[in-house]
């Protein structure tokens, strides 16, 4: 709102006013601003949660301190929803397809983590939402997007990118932000390279790394030309965007078991994606970095930068020993945020690299579940891979028969919980880098 205020009275040239349409300088104010409201409401919230005895029921599984952390009140995913609504909706620019997408996504995934808290906690069901009713609405969900991504106007790539760097250089000074947020119809011309609206496609590409021109269409999949191959290819982007969001929401849900062990991945991943974002919707990285240019996107940086400051906000009151869990109400919430972020900035095939700690949590459950079923079935008694799953719990267990016995002492839950962010900020750094391996 401040930033549609600022808009609206440009013309009264107010001292300052021309820093708001710098896409840079309003996510660092959306993400301070979230980090302070997290901060500040964070305490209220908490203590009303405490107030009202909405705490966690802990099931004994024989870890260490597990028990301890009975009570401690849940569904702190409402701080982290309240911050990033806050701030998006004072700096970011509301008219933006993709902020309105996103405002939408954290909506819907909030609302569907708090009926399952809302379950567990007052209606006393340890099951909470069924594992089906879940599903069936992160995949309607997916199917909204995908047709959102296909017949939208606003969402598109554009080709063909050839831009002097100099020259560009010299037209963003002169112009706030040209080269980030640069309307659709706009023809802009820079010395020899130029982009038009002729350029505009709606597009199934995606960034690949390790490919000289880091893109891969899913039309390469479909077995039909013509018509049916153009209906064909959407069905297949449709169903790929269905999967990455179920994925994503699902994966984030399980790594919730920790203090702090969520809440710092994500704002990981997060911050990179708000990179990313940045460099698509900007005209002269878009080009340096051979990637797709995507007009537009820059506002998604806003977002996740205000995303990233509600997640560290929340991290205060969420390290160890945590004073408030986010239940599922944060962790849907984080998990569907990222998995639409990547798609909408076509980015969502790196994301078993950028992701690779929520990816290995989901696999260990999968893995155990399914070698469990197939040696009960064989032998008459199940066994196990690991010694507890989610993986982050094999580390916290011991005196457990196993495949995979190491470590054979259980670590302490903070250091297993830096020792995840370690891996999650290489695993940062090596998708950053895909950019340029070709």
């Amino acid at each position: 709102m401040i930033y549609h205020l600022f808009e609206a009275l440009k013309e009264y040239d107010i001292p300052g006013q021309g820093l708001m349409s710098y896409l840079s300088f309003r996510a660092m104010m959306a993400s301070v601003t979230a980090m302070l409201i997290s901060l500040v409401i964070g305490k209220r919230i908490i203590r009303w949660l405490q107030k009202k005895q909405i705490g966690e029921e802990i099931r004994d599984l024989g870890l260490e301190g597990q028990l301890q952390k009975k009570g401690t009140p849940t569904m702190g995913g409402i701080i982290i929803f309240i911050a990033v609504m806050v701030s998006v909706l004072l700096f970011a620019d509301l008219t933006n397809i993709y902020t309105l997408i996103l405002l939408a996504t954290t909506i819907w995934f909030a609302g569907l983590g708090f009926s399952d808290d809302y379950i567990k906690v007052f209606r006393h069901n340890k099951e909470g939402l069924s594992e089906r009713g879940k599903l069936i609405s992160q995949v309607l969900f997916g199917l909204g997007l995908g047709l959102t991504v296909c017949f939208s106007p606003d969402i598109v790539v554009r080709e063909k990118v050839q831009v002097d760097m100099s020259e560009a250089r010299t037209a963003d000074t002169k112009t706030a932000a040209a080269s980030q947020t640069l309307d659709i119809d706009t023809e802009f011309k820079v010395d020899s390279g130029t982009w038009k609206e002729e350029d505009v496609v709606k597009s199934t590409k995606t960034t690949i790394p390790f490919v000289k021109n880091h893109e891969f269409d899913y039309k390469w999949l479909s077995p039909f030309k013509g018509t049916l191959g153009w209906y064909c290819k959407w069905a297949i982007y449709v169903l790929m965007i269905v999967f990455v969001i179920t994925a994503c929401s699902n994966g984030t849900n399980l790594t919730d078991g920790m203090d702090g062990l969520t809440t710092g991945t994500s704002t990981i991943v997060v911050g990179v994606l708000g990179i990313f974002a940045y460099l698509s919707g900007n005209i002269i990285n878009a080009e340096y970095l051979n990637i797709m240019y995507i007009p537009g996107t820059g506002e998604i940086a806003v977002y996740m930068a205000a995303f990233a400051g509600a997640l560290i906000g929340f991290l205060w009151h969420n390290s160890y020993p945590a004073q408030v869990f986010m239940g599922d109400t944060g962790s849907l919430m984080i998990g569907g945020v990222i998995g639409v972020c990547a798609i909408l900035i076509r980015k969502e095939l790196l994301l078993p690299v950028l992701c690779g700690v929520f990816l290995v949590e989901t696999l260990s459950v999968i893995i155990q579940r399914g070698y469990f079923k197939y040696t009960k079935r064989k032998f008459g008694t199940g066994k196990r891979v690991f010694k507890m799953t989610p993986l982050h719990h094999h580390f916290q267990k011991e005196g457990v028969e196993a495949l995979i016995t190491k470590p054979a002492r259980a670590l302490p839950e903070a250091k297993i919980v830096v020792r995840f962010w370690i891996v999650e900020v290489i695993l940062a750094v090596l998708t950053v880098a895909l950019l340029k391996v070709r």
